[in-house]
């Protein structure tokens, strides 16, 4: 009995191998004949039958840098395989522009993966789903009832006092850790906490108390959730095999699926039962009041194939998921960047005294970071250094087209090399270096349309991040509040924060950051409500 297993891996293997074959030998067929009119963009050489380029690919070298390095021996738009799949790499401003204008609705769809599956609700989970009539209508909701400017701007309140109280709670931590402070995970607790106020009306303090512990778990949960949607996948690009789980990925994913859904199934049923007890006033829903509005509450009704509860709780994670671990990574950068570049950071503060004053004046609020240009600048510079997403969600053209004169076929996954993009010096000068007043220029330039294929953190086009604008609200604040109520030092012996990237979706530092924090503003300032 215990041979079945290996029997039927086995088989599979075999039949996979002669399927590649197959697969290849009509592909050349198709393609010699192509070539009298197209042809397809370069491929590096070392694909392996069955596997493709997927050997190349692993290990402890960011993936973004693999592909860059791809990207400077076989140009600008090069093609890979993935398995059975084909994918198309591009990295240059002229590829991406073509991508995301003239090829944009080509481009539009994502494809079917094992996360979407296991950890997406069975594809309710519509920002990693196929565009399709579900993902038109949840885009719609998303940004018109959700992350519209004026939904936006009556939580505004809500994010002044969780931030409040997120600075109070930091100066507490630097007295009772005499100044130093692991200042990305603060960065974590209060992006998470901001995200999750406005998403579900929660707000954990990160204790030691029962309702902290909950919050830790789902801390780790979501963290989880971040790595796994990154991780790569044999089952995705290799038909046949998911039952085999040979990397233990569907095993991790029906888990973690199973525990981010304790948590959003209890946050919807605290939301279904408050409604029904007339508890919730207009002017105080939470975007989970909205979306229940928007669906039938008793989770029986059924839209495009998903439950209504099921749209509710996807789309409350999508945005949990999507506002916390970016803006977690992008402060964590913008800060090493300040702390290795001290007249930076000093410009910065002296930026916010002149807007606000120094010393114990008032807070600085959401509407006073409009004016903080340096802040704004510095913001950006970090963004195109190190972009949350250094490579794009992968997108599925559902038809064929052509970019650069290159041909691809339908069914081809399109992967935007953002980190490599921010860093081509023929948009960039000096690219490698930190330089914010490079945004300064770039935003006088007032030409938009341009520039929004030169920087491109939240993506582009129809599949571009809804909730981009709420990003750089929440970066620009936290950031401002942070330089405005203390001063930082690294902690390093060199002067030198380690700046070595980390592996997942979202890129993250290798290490977390830890500074020595100094209050400007007296005491009394910060027990302020």
């Amino acid at each position: 009995m215990d041979l079945l297993p290996l029997l039927q891996a086995t088989g599979t293997l075999v039949a996979l191998f002669l399927l590649s074959k197959i697969w290849m030998s009509k592909n050349t067929t198709t393609n010699k004949h192509a070539n009298k009119t197209f042809t397809q963009a370069p491929q590096p050489k070392g694909a392996w039958p069955i596997l493709g380029h997927l050997h190349l690919l692993g290990g402890q070298i960011p993936l973004f840098r693999t592909l860059a390095a791809m990207a400077d021996q076989h140009g600008p738009i090069f093609t890979i395989r993935l398995g059975f799949r084909q994918a198309v790499v591009v990295s240059s401003k002229q590829t991406v522009t073509e991508c995301f204008t003239v090829n944009d609705r080509a481009f539009m769809s994502r494809p079917q993966t094992a996360a979407l599956k296991y950890m997406g609700y069975n594809g309710a989970f519509s920002a990693l789903g196929p565009s399709d009539d579900y993902w038109l209508q949840l885009r719609k909701v998303t940004t018109r009832d959700l992350l519209s400017n004026r939904h936006l701007e009556s939580f505004k309140h809500v994010r002044a006092l969780e931030m409040d109280l997120s600075i109070k709670e930091l100066y507490s931590l630097s007295i009772k850790n005499e100044c130093k402070v692991k200042v990305s995970e603060w960065f974590r607790q209060v992006t998470m906490n901001l995200v999750l106020r406005a998403i579900v009306g929660k707000r954990y303090s990160f204790g030691d108390c029962e309702s902290d512990k909950e919050a830790r778990q789902f801390a780790r949960t979501m963290e989880e959730f971040a790595y796994l949607s990154g991780v790569p996948e044999c089952s995705d690009v290799i038909p046949g095999i998911e039952w085999l789980d040979l990397q233990g990925n569907v095993k991790a994913m029906t888990r973690n699926g199973k525990e981010m859904d304790k948590f959003m199934s209890m946050w919807l049923e605290e939301h279904v039962q408050s409604r029904r007890e007339g508890k919730v006033k207009k002017d105080e829903r939470d975007f989970m009041d909205v979306l229940l509005s928007c669906f039938p509450e008793d989770g029986d009704g059924m839209v495009f194939g998903h439950k209504s509860q099921d749209i509710i709780k996807a789309t409350a994670l999508s945005l949990i998921i999507g506002g916390s671990d970016t803006v977690t990574a992008a402060l964590s950068w913008a800060v090493s960047l300040l702390l290795n570049n001290p007249t930076t950071l000093k410009a910065a503060q002296q930026e916010i005294d002149m807007y606000v004053g120094h010393g114990n004046v008032r807070w600085l609020d959401e509407s006073d970071t409009k004016n903080l240009v340096y802040l704004q600048a510095i913001i950006k510079e970090t963004l195109r250094l190190y972009p949350p997403g250094p490579l794009s969600i992968p997108r599925e053209s559902i038809q064929d087209c052509h970019v650069s004169g290159y041909y691809v076929p339908k069914g081809t996954r399109l992967i935007v090399n953002v980190w490599k993009l921010h860093r081509d010096p023929h948009i960039w000068t000096n690219p490698d270096e930190f330089r914010p007043e490079r945004f300064l220029a770039w935003q006088a330039k007032g030409d938009l349309i341009k520039q929004q294929f030169e920087l491109l953190p939240f993506g582009a086009g129809r599949r571009s991040c809804p909730g981009s604008t709420l990003a750089y609200k929440i970066m620009d604040l936290i950031l401002a509040r942070l330089l405005q109520g203390f001063d930082l030092e690294t902690l390093s012996r060199n002067g030198k924060v380690d700046m070595s990237e980390g592996l997942g979706i979202v890129l993250p530092k290798a290490t977390p950051l830890e500074v020595l924090l100094t209050p400007r503003l007296s005491s009394a300032f910060y027990d302020q409500p």
